[in-house]
């Protein structure tokens, strides 16, 4: 129990980096009803990016606090570009096609990013050590956070702020919120629903793009297959949380982040379950928890925010 708080925060921690990476997925499937399972390899992307601003363009010798809004800049630039492209060249010739169509695209689409990566970026095949922020850890009180979590502490809730403010008060919010409930009307009452969706592709690819810079600083590398996993955890978020509803996708990811660290920190004390516990169980319990979410409460724990347009 005394390791309760610090519990705590670790899951927060990850679970709003999960939490990052599946707005992407509950905006574009709320506006275009596409799971987009390559988002994941559009996160994997971002921290490439950000890695490659740290490696060919500053100079040697670049403290991390200046270089850290550079290789931010450098993510949401890659991953925005392959998101926006992915829409433009492998989605939208598929809109009016049957559903299956662009699932399946988006499969090979996240299995050739990975394999572009892997073949073309210097030293790719095998993990790239990632830089990390000077000083740290800090202490509070009894919780120690670690020093790759401060952009995540910092950027996660400021993120989430600016995305609600954009969809609820701005023009281009409210012309998403219209083409998710009715794009056909929407596009008689003169929105733009082409850009609409491609707005939403590039907001969900630049939230991704944050949670793949996160990633680096808080674990110390990234290789091409860490979207495979983390991505299929976001959109578990996302589906826990409500799919369509961003912010459900938050808290299905705070909440996916917290019985994940929490189950592998404690199930291992519970008799008979000592071979149940640690970190290699971790992805076994965050899924156990999707599969009770989808028999229990299948619309998500805020309810699905998705138009009926059969």
């Amino acid at each position: 129990m005394n390791e309760l708080p610090q519990q705590l925060v670790n899951g927060l921690l990850l679970g709003s980096m999960y939490g990052l990476v599946a707005i992407g997925y509950t905006m574009v499937y709320g506006i275009v009803q596409l799971i987009n399972f390559a988002h994941g390899e559009i996160f994997m992307t971002g921290a490439f990016g950000a890695l490659t601003v740290y490696l060919y363009v500053l100079p040697d010798g670049t403290t991390m606090w200046i270089a850290l809004p550079l290789m931010l800049v450098g993510a949401i630039f890659v991953a925005v570009t392959v998101a926006v492209g992915a829409e433009r060249f492998a989605y939208r010739p598929l809109r009016t096609a049957p559903r299956l169509a662009p699932l399946i695209t988006a499969i090979g689409l996240s299995l050739a990013l990975q394999q572009a990566v892997w073949a073309w970026y210097p030293n790719a095949k095998s993990a790239r050590t990632f830089p990390q922020i000077e000083g740290g850890p800090f202490e509070i009180g009894s919780v120690t956070i670690q020093t790759g979590d401060v952009f995540l502490f910092i950027a996660a809730p400021i993120s989430m702020a600016v995305l609600a403010y954009f969809v609820m008060k701005t023009r281009t919010g409210r012309g998403m919120q219209a083409t998710a409930q009715d794009p056909d009307t929407a596009k008689l009452m003169g929105i733009n629903t082409d850009r609409i969706i491609v707005v939403a592709f590039a907001l969900g690819a630049a939230f991704a793009a944050v949670g793949g810079l996160a990633y680096g600083l808080k674990y110390g590398q990234i290789d091409f297959r860490m979207g495979f996993i983390l991505g299929l955890k976001a959109f578990t978020a996302a589906v826990l949380g409500g799919i369509g509803n961003i912010y459900g996708a938050m808290i299905g990811g705070v909440v996916l982040g917290l019985a994940e660290t929490m189950a592998t920190a404690y199930i291992a004390d519970v008799p008979g379950m000592s071979q149940l516990g640690g970190q290699s169980w971790a992805n076994v319990w965050a899924f156990v928890l999707l599969i009770l979410v989808l028999l229990f409460r299948p619309q998500g724990l805020l309810g699905e925010r998705v138009a009926d347009r059969a």
